[in-house]
Parts: structure tokens; C-alpha cells; sequence
């Protein structure tokens, strides 16, 4: 299946409630017909992998929403 990068590599800053602010890097990119969002630590472990839905697979403003989402999941878990 053939991948296509929407939104190459972007180091972002999030503050996480409850827990020290944290660097990492994200990417959105499509397999097939979905699109995802991968978030990396910024040693480059990843960290989570989340599938976007259809109405925010293209919009580059929800990118950081998400990512704060996908954040306090991994971090609290």
C-alpha cells in the first residue's frame, strides 16, 4: 500500500495538564484511503499513532488539536 506524506515531520511544544510540557514531533500521512497522524518523542520513539477522521484528515489546524488529544491518552495511560 503506498503512503503518501500530507504534512512532513513538525516539532511541536505540548503542555500536558498535569505533567511538564512536552517536545515531539508529528507527521500526517495517507495509507489508502485513511489518513493518520504519527507522534514521535523527540529521541524519535513513537509514541502513538492515531487514524484521523474523514472530515479532519485535511484540516492542518486540527493537527495540534489531536495531537493534545493523543497526548493526555498516552501520558495518563
Amino acid at each position: 500500500m503506498d503512503t503518501c506524506v500530507i504534512q512532513d515531520w513538525t516539532e511541536s511544544k505540548v503542555a500536558v495538564k498535569g505533567s511538564a510540557p512536552q517536545l515531539v514531533r508529528y507527521r500526517v500521512f495517507r495509507m489508502g484511503a485513511k489518513h493518520f497522524q504519527d507522534i514521535h518523542n523527540s529521541d524519535g520513539e513513537r509514541l502513538h499513532t492515531l487514524e484521523l477522521p474523514d472530515g479532519m484528515a485535511l484540516e492542518k489546524s486540527s493537527y495540534e488539536v489531536l495531537l493534545r488529544y493523543a497526548l493526555t491518552d498516552v501520558i495518563a495511560a
